[in-house]
């Protein structure tokens, strides 16, 4: 689950050592730390670029602290993200819809508010 010992240690003594039933707690939990993470202000970012054959994605990824930009889970989900809109060239609230799900369990796990800010593309023969 990415979670820290003891809270899984907490969630296997709150289902009585079902290790299936403890997951579904521990994910049911980290949604919600999501959503009372949602409202603090997310001002900080990153910015990721990736390129391929002439076409260059620009994408914004914002959180609350700077020292979110060194954490490898959250440079993992911004490369995924960013890999993802240069495929599909998708608008920043379809990337959104996306990731939410892999976003909430990124906040449970850092514990600081994600968000997708924008996202844009560039063409040409030299970028």
């Amino acid at each position: 689950t990415g979670a820290g010992m003891m809270e899984c240690k907490k969630a296997l003594v709150e289902a009585n050592a079902d290790i299936e039933l403890a997951i579904e707690n521990m994910r049911k939990s980290g949604a919600a730390k999501a959503a009372k993470k949602a409202g603090n202000v997310a001002a900080e970012g990153a910015i990721i670029i990736k390129e391929e054959n002439g076409v260059a994605v620009l994408l914004e990824v914002n959180f609350q602290t700077d020292f979110v930009a060194k954490d490898g889970n959250f440079t993992a989900f911004a490369e995924e993200v960013a890999a993802a809109a240069l495929a599909s060239k998708a608008s920043v609230e379809e990337l959104q819809a996306q990731f939410e799900d892999a976003r909430v369990a990124l906040v449970a796990k850092i514990g600081e508010n994600i968000t997708i800010r924008r996202v844009e593309y560039v063409q040409g023969t030299a970028i």
